[in-house]
């Protein structure tokens, strides 16, 4: 029997597909032909305001734009996250997503004293893959992937979600087509794999 797999593309650019896109469809491709049942968001596309203030975070409502993502993040077995590194980091608009659909209540319950208490996405496994210019080699060693561990520990692990895997691409804007296809046949064997 097949996973339900969720694949979230937190590109902030929706006017265009870009090396990320064709990663999600290959990862799609591959589970889809192993029998997994798939769902997919494109966070671009997803209009929400960004969160202000604590109280916001804790009290207010989710936006009816995300009331599907955050069923979706309830009915996955596995998720795998998509995004180019900006700035050493997820794009603001992925990162949003992440702290609107992750609400106390939700994503994790307990007391204000510990929120640690409880965390509601256990029972999920995850993959990372995140596409760069720079080398990912100088990434992983010199910058000790920071950006990545932290949504790997703060984030996900945070909630519950173990364990992470992750896949860093680097120098996407010069990967001759021989490479990005050796990119592309690997994602579609994770895919099968729900991995």
């Amino acid at each position: 029997m097949g996973k339900r797999i969720l694949l979230l593309q937190g590109h902030p650019d929706a006017s265009q597909r870009h090396f990320g896109h064709a990663l999600a469809d290959a990862y799609a491709a591959g589970a889809a032909q192993a029998g997994h049942d798939l769902r997919r968001i494109e966070v671009a596309t997803l209009e929400f305001p960004l969160l202000r203030s604590e109280r916001e975070w804790e009290q207010g409502g989710l936006p009816p734009a995300l009331e599907d993502a955050q069923q979706s993040l309830k009915w996955a077995e596995h998720l795998v996250l998509f995004f180019p590194l900006w700035l050493g980091d997820m794009p603001a608009s992925f990162k949003g997503f992440l702290e609107q659909v992750a609400r106390p209540g939700f994503a994790f319950t307990g007391d204000r004293k510990n929120p640690f208490l409880q965390k509601g996405l256990t029972g999920r496994s995850a993959r990372v893959v995140v596409t760069m210019g720079m080398p990912a080699l100088i990434y992983r060693w010199y910058f000790r992937a920071h950006s990545v561990k932290s949504l790997e520990r703060n984030i996900l692990g945070f909630v519950g979600i173990a364990p992470v895997h992750e896949t860093l691409i680097g120098r996407v804007g010069e990967l001759s087509q021989k490479d990005a296809a050796k990119w592309l046949d690997k994602l579609a064997a994770l895919g099968q794999e729900a991995s």
